[in-house]
């Protein structure tokens, strides 16, 4: 069963870690090298939930599209999650509190699994991964300054490896190769599409 994959492996699993040990999506190490010289010299903390809603038809990943207003990243599929705050005690927190904030999401719904290994983005900031279990019934209300909509994926779509489809981009004269998993009129690409391709690696290898 799905489920119980991912929580095997996920079961041991810590936040956090050395931000110089960040994983850059698609990079190679000696890519990964060149391009942190174009990068800001410190990072900040963030957190995204990664919300696997345990439907009866199977689990399905809960996403959301960013407000189209915003100055970063203006309508890409996310994760609900932001920077971390003084006054969360941990990744977790911060990311059931972002959630609840961005899309209504209610605690009492979601289960921590585990986490994936932190995720370093051009903007300057280093993402932890919570994966959260989500116990159907729970009802949305999308804060609009920060989100235009949330949606469902089924997880068995996201894992298929016939959907990870190539990309090549280009950022700082490095050229590489990633992975977007586009589902009907949405793409999921960037970190987004990074996270979901590391549980996808993670699952794999047991």
């Amino acid at each position: 069963m799905l489920r119980d994959r991912i929580e095997r492996r996920l079961r041991a699993t810590a936040p956090g870690g050395d931000p110089l040990q960040a994983w850059i999506s698609g990079l190679t190490p000696q890519q990964t090298t060149e391009l942190r010289r174009h990068l800001p010299p410190s990072f900040a903390r963030a957190a995204v939930l990664v919300p696997l809603v345990d439907r009866p038809g199977g689990l399905t990943v809960l996403l959301t599209r960013r407000a189209s207003h915003l100055k970063h990243h203006p309508g890409q599929i996310s994760f609900p999650g932001g920077r971390m705050e003084s006054a969360d005690a941990g990744p977790w927190e911060a990311a059931v509190r972002e959630a609840h904030e961005e899309i209504g999401l209610a605690p009492e719904h979601v289960s921590l699994a585990g986490y994936l290994h932190d995720h370093l983005v051009i903007t300057g900031y280093i993402i932890t991964p919570a994966v959260a279990f989500v116990r159907p019934g729970f009802q949305l209300t999308l804060d609009t300054t920060e989100v235009d909509d949330a949606f469902e994926v089924p997880l068995e779509f996201v894992l298929d490896p016939i959907n990870h489809v190539a990309s090549t981009r280009v950022f700082a004269g490095q050229t590489f190769t990633t992975h977007d998993i586009p589902y009907g009129d949405r793409h999921i690409w960037g970190a987004t599409a990074g996270v979901l391709l590391s549980l996808y690696q993670m699952l794999q290898e047991g």
